[in-house]
């Protein structure tokens, strides 16, 4: 039982450490975005980014999808439906 409690210690470490430092990596991406469309805008006026503004929000939305989807999963383990007597 003890093995069980220390590994689920060391994952939820290393989860934490890997959401920390991921935030840390991906924000580099954000500014070539910017860069390559502040580049491609004054190469041409008429130079569309909605499909960039959508593909970011695209990206944006699945961490919070997958958080919620954990929450919702953790929530219905930990507290166990009512029991009808």
């Amino acid at each position: 039982m003890k093995t069980k409690a220390f590994f689920r210690g060391v994952a939820a470490l290393a989860l934490a450490f890997l959401l920390g430092v991921a935030p840390l990596v991906a924000g580099a991406q954000c500014i070539m975005c910017k860069a390559q469309v502040e580049a491609a805008k004054a190469e041409r006026d008429d130079y569309d980014v909605t499909g960039l503004n959508k593909g970011i929000v695209y990206m944006m939305t699945v961490p919070y999808l997958l958080m919620g989807a954990v929450g919702y999963f953790w929530y219905r383990r930990t507290h166990p439906k009512p029991t009808k007597a």
